[in-house]
């Protein structure tokens, strides 16, 4: 299929840490499989990392490491453009123009920004409801030298140009971004309207096909994810991995022949069945229907499946990583196709709003 017939597909991870097994089944597995029929746009958000990141030498070793999980988990950078956020300096020009069109209130009131700004400064979230006037007074009114970044607020602005500055159609985000997404379009809209024009297409989730995958973590609850140091990262080594697994959160076991599982073992079960053959899984869920499972024998398993899986993502990593020649060559030329289309995008946003030579 011609590129230029093919649906335009704008992904990013932000590099706070190593990549985990939920990146790889929820985001990248999937990412490999569609590269061939579509135009695909992956990249490292690290401007959107400096809304909490800190540390610059933990930010430029984590570009490098998410980059090499990216080709070691098999995005072809001869299939998809592969490229760092900060290489193509149009995203940042066409953020503070876009910026110009987004109201602060909007922009509080995101669910995300909500949350992450109360997580900043320590405050606890309501109950019930929310009052946004109230929000507003303990973001800005907080007698604390904690501080809440502008980027934070704007975050939902930034995301919109990642996809509006390629023109995607279709951006794969999981549920905590629908909100984002909606943003996008609204933006979108609201330039068109505004000047006149149909530049920009209003982005939609892309779909998968099937119900989406959510990866639980080893602590018996909620999904796996960095910030809740539940992880099994695609790098960790045997010896690690067979640690946490074995550490997972689990019960005393069924008492009763077909007793429903609780929240942490299902977990153990649902990981079973991304990494595991279904005769195994069926094993297992018999001898805990009839009371015999035990839970050491089922970590055992799960762990090595798990290995399995990951031992050659997790070679291949530490193989692109010592080839750092590679890995410049590749963002380069991913920096240069991704700054093609930006340029000519960015170049109409000026035109378009009166930024013009005299």
């Amino acid at each position: 299929m011609e590129q230029s017939k093919r649906e335009i597909i704008v992904s990013g991870i932000r590099p706070t840490g190593n990549l985990h097994l939920g990146n790889y089944y929820g985001a990248l597995g999937k990412f490999v499989k569609i590269q061939d029929q579509h135009d695909c746009n992956f990249f490292i958000a690290d401007l959107h990392a400096l809304t909490t990141a800190s540390d610059p030498n933990a930010l430029h070793a984590n570009v490098k490491g998410v980059l090499a999980e990216y080709l070691a988990a098999g995005i072809d950078p001869e299939k998809a453009t592969i490229f760092v956020q900060s290489d193509v300096p149009e995203i940042s020009e066409m953020y503070l123009l876009l910026n110009m069109h987004v109201g602060i209130g909007e922009l509080m009131r995101t669910a995300a920004f909500k949350d992450k700004a109360r997580k900043a400064l320590g405050i606890t979230a309501p109950t019930s409801g929310d009052d946004d006037e109230a929000f507003e007074h303990e973001i800005i009114g907080a007698s604390t030298n904690k501080r809440v970044n502008a980027g934070l607020l704007t975050y939902p602005t930034l995301m919109a140009v990642d996809i509006l500055i390629q023109k995607a159609t279709k951006v794969p985000v999981g549920k905590d971004q629908l909100q984002h997404l909606e943003l996008t379009r609204r933006f979108a809209r609201r330039f068109n309207s505004f000047y006149g024009v149909d530049l920009f297409p209003e982005p939609s989730d892309f779909d998968f096909g099937g119900a989406p995958v959510k990866v639980p973590g080893l602590d018996g609850s909620g999904k796996m994810g960095k910030s809740e140091g539940n992880c099994i990262y695609l790098i960790d080594d045997p010896k690690v991995l067979r640690k946490k697994v074995m550490r997972a959160t689990t019960d005393e076991g069924p008492k009763v022949p077909n007793s429903p599982m609780s929240e942490p073992v299902a977990n153990l079960f649902t990981l079973l069945e991304l990494t595991s053959a279904p005769d195994v899984v069926e094993h297992f869920r018999n001898a805990y229907a009839d009371c015999s499972i035990r839970y050491g024998d089922l970590k055992k398993q799960l762990a090595e499946d798990i290995l399995a899986v990951t031992t050659p993502i997790r070679e291949r990593i530490q193989d692109i990583l010592a080839n750092e020649d590679y890995l410049r060559r590749v963002v380069r030329d991913g920096a240069e196709r991704a700054r093609a289309r930006a340029a000519a995008t960015l170049a109409e946003v000026r035109q378009i709003m009166g930024i013009r030579p005299l």
